[in-house]
């Protein structure tokens, strides 16, 4: 049986200045990921629902929550995720049905 196919990213995580303002050049950390979801359809649709007041905010909510919960599933043994998976699957049947 075939496993599942899925989108394909690649994360891109560049830091621009310090909190003083300084110009930084740091390697930036870059990294593939592979999800069953379209994630740009699903920013597209968190920013048509209007979920967070600052609009801007979106796709961070979106790509956080889609790295975190892959990499918690993908872990989900380990007693680090223990506590925050009923969370977690609560918290995305919430998000899930606000529509």
């Amino acid at each position: 049986m075939a496993g599942k196919k899925a989108h394909e990213y690649e994360v891109i995580f560049k830091h621009l200045q310090n909190n003083k303002g300084e110009l930084l050049d740091k390697q930036p950390i870059t990294f593939p990921f592979q999800n069953h979801d379209d994630v740009f359809n699903i920013i597209q649709l968190l920013s048509e629902k209007g979920l967070l007041k600052d609009k801007s905010q979106v796709a961070q909510f979106a790509l956080g929550l889609k790295l975190f919960g892959d990499v918690m599933m993908k872990n989900r043994d380990m007693d680090l995720f223990s506590e925050i998976q009923p969370a977690f699957v609560s918290f995305m049947k919430k998000l899930k049905g606000k529509k």
